[in-house]
């Protein structure tokens, strides 16, 4: 029996029987959802239509050539292209338009090789939607340190980094940040644990800085990341909270100690200076009289030598000459008074040689003041 002789099409010769609103809302679902089935390959019919072949090869040129066409891209000043093909690292692109078989054979991704990141270790900033101000959470799992002199240090610091080579970067780190920040960390903690806590705290940040920045970067060199880290910054760098109070008593006795110790210092740099001179001039005093003492006596004995050898040659002058030279030194500075005992008559022939000798030396006297 054909189906079609029955009423609605229905195989079993009638109606479908329903109980009431909820079967006339099935049918009515069904015959939208018939509907619309219906018109999706009427359209598709339409795209394809199989008396005009022309027609379909057209719309496949067409797509061929947007295909094709997809495969150019560009490549910012700030980015590097690294092309692969079938997930297989081809070739590295600088700025500028490039070409590149269309997806799926060949993809392409563009890092941004300027932009400079930065990593906190040790706190967390974020920016809160009702203040301007970014919010700062610390981390002491990560800030705690232990330092070389066996001490605790609080210590925040910032990685800052770029890419130098994208293709290293993507295909031989499966995490860069992640694995930025464990170096930056583990290097800190072995730069710290070899510090001792007071350079840490004052003058030897900048070096702390350096040296880690130098061996983050040797670490990742090592592993080929293709990440050039330029600068490490300390944040902050304090005891810990609890101990902070009497950290600053212990800095403050050593502040003491060292002004006590530099006072001390200055004290013996003023001292020492002065007993050196002092024993420098005395030994030079001694040395000049000492060469003094030695050329009177070489004096004195060549003066006896010459003195004998005129001896020997002539006795009588000389020995008259001695003793005149004796006379004057004997009676040179005493009054004397001459008397001739020859003379006769009773008189005392009188020559008052010092009188004369006042008398001659208060005429020069005048003589000079005048002539000034």
């Amino acid at each position: 029996m054909s189906w079609s002789s029955n009423d609605n099409n229905s195989p079993w010769g009638k109606k479908p029987k329903g109980n009431g609103k909820g079967s006339s809302e099935n049918s009515s679902d069904n015959s939208y959802g018939d509907d619309y089935f219906k018109g999706f390959q009427d359209k598709l019919k339409d795209m394809f239509p199989k008396n005009n072949p022309a027609s379909l090869s057209l719309l496949i040129i067409i797509a061929l050539t947007i295909w094709t066409l997809s495969g150019f891209y560009r490549v910012g000043t700030d980015e590097q292209g690294v092309v692969t093909r079938f997930g297989e690292y081809v070739r590295t692109t600088e700025p500028g338009l490039h070409y590149h078989l269309p997806f799926p054979i060949e993809s392409v991704m563009k890092p941004k090789v300027t932009k400079v990141n930065r990593i906190e270790v040790g706190f967390r900033t974020s920016q809160s939607q009702f203040s301007q101000t970014p919010q700062t959470r610390q981390t002491p799992e990560e800030a705690l340190m232990l330092t070389g002199d066996e001490n605790i240090v609080d210590l925040n610091f910032t990685i800052f980094w770029i890419i130098n080579d994208a293709k290293d970067f993507l295909f031989n780190v499966r995490n860069p940040e992640i694995t930025i920040k464990s170096i930056g960390e583990s290097v800190m903690r072995e730069k710290i644990g070899q510090t001792p806590i007071d350079p840490i705290l004052s003058e030897g940040k900048s070096i702390v800085e350096e040296d880690v920045k130098n061996d983050v970067q040797k670490v990742l060199d090592y592993y080929s990341a293709g990440v050039l880290v330029t600068q490490v910054q300390l944040q902050k760098a304090d005891p810990p909270e609890t101990v902070i109070e009497s950290f600053r008593d212990v800095q403050r006795a050593k502040t003491d100690e060292q002004r006590l110790r530099n006072e001390a210092e200055a004290y013996r740099n003023d001292i020492i200076p002065k007993a050196r001179g002092e024993a420098e001039k005395k030994i030079q005093e001694a040395e000049a009289y000492k060469k003094e003492v030695v050329a009177k006596a070489e004096g004195e004995a060549q003066r006896f030598l010459s003195v004998y050898d005129s001896y020997r040659t002539s006795k009588d002058v000389t020995r008259e000459r001695i003793y005149l030279e004796t006379l004057e030194k004997t009676l040179g500075k005493i009054d004397k008074v001459i008397v001739d005992n020859k003379a006769g008559g009773g008189v005392v022939p009188y020559l008052p040689l010092p009188e004369l000798k006042k008398k001659l030396n208060k005429n020069s006297t005048n003589q000079v003041q005048q002539n000034e």
